[in-house]
């Protein structure tokens, strides 16, 4: 969460691309620490590292992604970000099946929470490591593979106008610097036969027309102008981590287990699931849009949850027993493949397309600490409501993604196929005005 806090200020003061190596550094310190780790207090540090690093590139690659790309491809280049870490989940299982933790972390992703349960006998430290279904974190190879490869990737084009008319570039030629590499890297990323004058053209105005304002401060954050945009953002990132899913994710096996179904070949079939509708996210992203994927993704999550509680509220009363298993198992892979199908990642691509670019870094900020406050809500308490009401807890996430229905079809844009610009200028009408 401290990561989150300060990401948007980093990413506006040294860029995306040197925020996404600056966080790699911490996440490479945290994983060298776990790996070589001696005692309990070398583990804490190390993920401590790590957590900061994480909550660093969860906002910024998203918004780097989505000021890259062309508008017809952006909503699919952000989902594949997602489309890759299931892949590299589904790795790391596969690679964590032969050999032990601590070559894991050198070597390759790692789950977290990962709970290290220190036991003491007779003045012998006992590790015992238990891996559930993870959200993700890097290990340190990819660290040093996304640490070698930044310099060869172009800084974002829209940054880089940005900061040739903040105050702090005052010489003139590094002004001008700054205005030939956006056009620069715009080029390269767009390839040298096509012209990009008219990008570059949408780009410097709306940008100049945004330096026409006050430094904005936190507080700016909450006027008028902005209350469409933090209301989608906040709202759907709430409503993302509220509904469950790393309740479920982080306890998946238990529950298969509680509703008396096979943990191993429902853990199997998740994955499974998991990559094949998060692919097929990435194919309609920019097909049907943002907002038709979310409705039917949250409804689908609706479902499952549904089911799920309905599973377990039988079980209670003693009905349907040779069913209910396989209720828990269909809800629960309901849940996952329709989380994965929208839910999962489109809220952070709305994250990277509805704030203007002086007030991304303060609202990025917010919007993922939201998202990550949220996360250890759930994670912390899921397991004493699960005891408290299996089936309660359940009918609770279905009437939160069932809510989320609703919340899209009334405050969250249809963005696919505009531009940056044209998306914040509508978003944020006021403040365009000079």
């Amino acid at each position: 969460m401290i990561g989150a806090i300060v990401s948007g200020k980093l990413a506006d003061y040294i860029g995306r691309r040197g925020t996404m190596g600056f966080a790699e550094i911490f996440c490479l310190l945290g994983w060298f620490f776990i790996a070589f780790s001696k005692t309990a207090w070398w583990l804490d540090i190390g993920r401590m590292l790590v957590g900061f690093g994480m909550g660093v590139i969860s906002f910024v690659v998203p918004v780097f992604i989505a000021e890259i790309t062309p508008k017809e491809l952006r909503g699919a280049f952000t989902t594949v970000h997602q489309l890759m870490i299931c892949f590299g989940i589904s790795l790391t299982w596969l690679i964590g099946a032969f050999v032990n933790w601590r070559a894991l972390a050198l070597i390759g992703r790692t789950p977290i929470p990962t709970y290290v349960i220190l036991k003491l006998k007779m003045k012998m430290v006992e590790w015992e490591v238990i891996f559930h279904y993870p959200d993700y974190v890097t290990g340190s190879v990819p660290c040093v593979i996304q640490l070698v490869g930044l310099p060869f990737i172009p800084e974002s084009p829209r940054w880089l106008k940005l900061d040739s008319l903040t105050p702090r570039t005052v010489d003139k030629k590094a002004k001008n610097d700054r205005k030939f590499d956006c056009e620069v890297a715009l080029q390269r990323l767009r390839g040298a036969s096509k012209d990009v004058s008219a990008e570059i053209l949408e780009i410097q105005e709306y940008t100049e027309l945004l330096k026409q304002l006050p430094e904005p401060s936190v507080l700016d954050l909450f006027e008028r102008q902005y209350a469409r945009s933090l209301i989608a953002g906040v709202g759907l990132m709430a409503l993302q981590q509220f509904g469950g899913v790393n309740g479920i994710g982080f306890y998946v096996k238990s529950l298969f287990t509680t509703a008396g179904f096979s943990g191993n070949i429902g853990t199997i079939a998740l994955a499974i699931i998991q990559i094949l509708m998060t692919s097929l996210g990435v194919v309609l992203m920019d097909v049907s849009g943002r907002r038709p994927l979310l409705m039917i993704s949250a409804s689908g999550t609706c479902l499952g949850c549904f089911s799920v509680a309905l599973s377990f509220l039988l079980k209670d009363l003693q009905l349907w027993l040779s069913g209910s298993p396989m209720l828990a198992f269909f809800g629960v892979l309901t849940f996952v493949g329709s989380f994965s199908l929208g839910m999962g990642a489109i809220p952070w691509v709305i994250m990277s397309e509805i704030f203007p670019i002086n007030m991304k870094g303060l609202a990025g900020s917010l919007v993922t600490l939201v998202s990550w406050l949220g996360s250890w809500i759930v994670s912390y308490s899921f397991n004493f409501l699960l005891n408290w009401s299996s089936a309660g807890i359940f009918f609770i996430f279905s009437s939160i993604c069932g809510f989320t229905v609703f919340f899209v079809a009334k405050f969250v844009p249809e963005t696919k196929g505009r531009t940056l610009e044209e998306i914040q200028a509508a978003m944020n009408p006021l403040s365009t005005k000079s």
